[in-house]
């Protein structure tokens, strides 16, 4: 269980960044921008669900956070090398 104020912080903190990527999202000139910007969502939503597990004291939740963080990453590989037209 981590402390209120922590909580809070944190949670600011993971906001601030989503609305950075929103900006990223609306103004990023390239496919890739936009790419890495709703991959930023994604990990700072994980994140927010991780803190809010970690709040209450929910162990179970931070298996589904695991998994989730995988198939980010993986969505990442995949979407990078279609960026990149299928080269290596």
């Amino acid at each position: 269980m981590i402390p209120l104020a922590v909580a809070i912080v944190v949670g600011a903190l993971l906001a601030a960044a989503v609305a950075l990527a929103v900006v990223r999202i609306v103004l990023g000139p390239t496919p890739a921008d936009t790419a890495v910007a709703g991959d930023l969502i994604f990990f700072a939503f994980v994140g927010l669900v991780a803190v809010f597990a970690l709040l209450f004291g929910i162990v179970a939740v931070l298996d589904i956070i695991l998994v989730a963080s995988v198939l980010g990453f993986l969505s990442v590989l995949s979407l990078a090398r279609l960026l990149q037209g299928g080269r290596r």
